[in-house]
């Protein structure tokens, strides 16, 4: 995420229980050590009842038909690198043997509408609407042939960094202070939302295809369909869009996904911060943390300019003023705060934002193991402290024939817009509840949520304020979701929660500063689950307290951040490390890691302990200031994307791996890193 800070506290008022007093519970139950390590670090991991990995009580397999093909129960894929050591470089580490490139940059042309990148800062807006954007974070590729070597590789920007892209500074009015020059303001607008770029693999090397038709660009003004309950609701009615069928921009898109029909899903995190409501702040609106005084960069100080076009800023300040909500933009807020599809390959269509899968800060969002004949489900977190996991569940069962769709977005109508939306309970015994967010739902008053609510609209409007009606989990900021795909079990980072003040001998940081993944199992019904720790962030010197997880200097990290499984089924782990003590010892980097490997003598799969260290292998380690966000890999594995957001002092050149020299400085400019071996055979493996 951003680096942007707020106080997340101000906006959960709930008094539901708090997922370290869960987790309290839930490890104080067992009353077993493991490895001599004490119960303070084993039996987060011992003995689970995970209901997908095995449990005490487990049933004898039916038998198989020896001519019927059975599929792979856990990965086969052996890590076969060796782990990196931790650096503190304007340049980013790979291990021996691997080649590190600088792809697709901030400011790289995309059509020839677009300007070269200029050093000094002179690019305009329009060049930057033909540009890849700024800070790049959630990314996907998508092949164009069966080789896997051409394809379009969709790259989220989250947000701008004032510095870099003004290096002369930002242009105010000497005495009231406001912003002034048109043109900044819309190179900022223009500098965040999603890149399609198409690239090319020439002679070893990745190239950006400039000029290509599939290229485009969707920023913070581009028009967007609404789809799902809030698509033509009241509660979307703008004076730009009357009917509430439209919304302008995509805004903070930090995590990403994809679907299995072909589409890529960019998230809005960090949204409620570039609007203000001055006058009254409506429930959602005090809930998901609209401001009452300032928008986050200024840009709706140039309403009323003699140069404005159809209140592109003026639409910023959300506060009543007209006599109806078709009269001004009160509910322009409304429109921002979704799981947007965009369907790369057709480059002649619009971005859908996908209401259903509820309204928050969404970081990530990823489908659950697909199955013939069942629903889709799809997960998905609130980045900040103290906030919830949710799952989608659609009303429309798996079509195996929907993956080669021609209509990729009605495709996405289908599963996406009509569902139940779940919101996540985590109860001590390491079962859980998903607790559907419906008018139906009982809240903890014993009430349902058609007491506080009219209709579902209303529901999705505010689905952090249904959550805590109903007693979901308050949970360490939950960001990126990938799935096992040999397993299903669902895999969630947890990046860390400083305000976390109660110790016990089963969590005993006072605050968790490192973070943690916790994972899970569905269950036979929609509503039930099955939970686990499976590794602890920490740095390499903590205490018994401290290391639960026993990491070491080779893998030691912090704020587990990006997440993913590749085909293979390792698990590639991004940070976005806060804590010092790790940060001290090296960047942030990405990991590697086979979990359906690790198991226990009895087959039950288990987490990360100081008995297999060696499963868990730092891979990449970043610039200087910057974070590691962003993957994808190619579909024959021999590249993996990965994306560095607000470097410091880099890149020098277009060899990612190149330190900066001494004395020099540059204008910074996030950029894709790919990772390929030198001889161009499968990484990691």
């Amino acid at each position: 995420m951003s680096k942007a800070t707020f106080d997340p506290t101000l906006y959960n008022k709930s008094n539901n229980e708090p997922f370290n007093q869960v987790l309290d519970k839930h490890l104080s139950r067992r009353n077993f050590v493991k490895s001599g390590l004490g119960l303070s670090a084993m039996t987060a991991f011992a003995s689970v009842g995970l209901t997908a990995c095995g449990s005490d009580n487990e049933t004898v397999p039916k038998p198989v038909d020896p001519v019927t093909p059975v599929p792979p129960t856990k990965s086969s894929a052996k890590l076969n690198f060796t782990s990196v050591a931790g650096s503190r470089l304007d340049a980013v580490v790979v291990p021996e043997g691997y080649t590190a490139q600088v792809l697709a940059p901030w400011g790289t042309p995309l059509n020839t509408k677009a300007a070269p990148w200029k050093n000094d800062g002179s690019n305009t807006a329009d060049d930057q609407a033909n540009s890849v954007g700024m800070h790049h974070d959630g990314m996907h590729f998508f092949p164009l042939n069966d080789a896997g070597d051409d394809g379009l590789l969709c790259i989220n920007h989250e947000y701008i960094d004032e510095d870099a892209l003004h290096p002369t500074g930002q242009t105010f009015d000497p005495t009231s202070g406001l912003r002034t020059v048109i043109d900044e303001v819309r190179k900022e607008i223009n500098a965040h939302g999603v890149s399609v770029v198409r690239i090319k693999l020439m002679n070893n090397q990745w190239e950006v295809v400039s000029n290509d038709g599939h290229n485009r660009r969707f920023t913070g003004a581009t028009v967007m369909d609404i789809s799902g309950p809030l698509a033509y609701s009241s509660l979307l009615e703008t004076r730009y869009s009357p009917d509430g069928s439209q919304a302008r921009g995509t805004l903070n898109n930090c995590g990403n996904g994809y679907t299995p029909w072909g589409t890529y899903l960019t998230c809005e995190e960090n949204w409620p911060g570039y609007f203000a409501n001055r006058g009254s702040l409506t429930a959602d609106q005090s809930r998901i943390g609209i401001s009452k005084t300032s928008t986050r960069y200024g840009w709706d100080d140039l309403a009323g300019h003699d140069e404005e076009r159809l209140d592109e800023f003026a639409r910023f300040d959300v506060t009543p003023k007209g006599a109806s909500a078709q009269d001004d933009y009160r509910n322009e807020a409304n429109g921002h705060g979704y799981i947007v599809e965009i369907d790369p390959y057709n480059a002649t269509s619009r971005a859908v934002k996908r209401t259903a899968l509820g309204r928050f800060r969404h970081e990530g969002c990823t489908f659950g193991k697909l199955t013939e004949g069942k629903p889709v489900v799809f997960y998905s977190g609130h980045d900040s402290q103290f906030e919830y996991l949710y799952k989608f569940v659609s009303n429309a069962a798996w079509d195996a024939k929907d993956a080669d769709s021609s209509n990729r977005l009605q495709t996405g109508d289908k599963y996406m817009d009509e569902g139940t939306l779940y919101a996540a309970k985590f109860n001590e015994n390491g079962g859980g509840i998903w607790l559907p967010l419906t008018l139906d739902s009982q809240t903890t008053d014993g009430k349902t949520l058609s007491d506080s609510f009219a209709t579902l609209a209303d529901i999705i409007l505010n689905t952090a304020g249904a959550a805590d009606l109903v007693s979901a989990t308050p949970m360490d900021r939950p960001e990126w979701c990938a799935v096992d795909p040999f397993t299903g079990s669902a895999y969630f980072t947890l990046t860390n929660n400083s305000k976390r003040t109660e110790a016990n001998p089963a969590n005993p940081r006072l605050k968790n500063y490192f973070g943690h993944i916790i994972r899970w199992d569905e269950g036979d019904k929609a509503t039930e689950f099955t939970w686990d720790i499976f590794v602890f962030g920490s740095p390499s010197d903590g205490n018994a307290e401290t290391n639960l997880s026993g990491l070491t200097d080779l893998n030691q990290f912090a704020s587990p951040d990006g997440l993913a499984f590749d085909k293979r089924g390792i698990l590639w782990v991004q940070t976005d490390n806060g804590a010092k003590e790790v940060a001290e010892e090296t960047n942030d980097q990405m990991l590697a890691i086979v979990p359906s490997t690790l198991v226990d003598g009895q087959e039950k799969q288990v987490g990360v302990t100081a008995d297999n260290q060696m499963e868990l292998k730092r891979f990449f380690v970043g610039p200087n200031d910057c974070e590691v966000t962003g993957f994808a890999i190619s579909p024959d594995y021999t590249s993996v994307f990965a994306n560095i957001q607000h470097p410091g002092n880099w890149p020098y050149s277009s060899n990612a791996a190149e330190q900066t020299p001494a004395g020099i400085t540059l204008r910074p400019r996030a950029a894709t890193v790919v990772i390929r071996k030198s001889d161009g055979k499968e990484v990691a493996v």
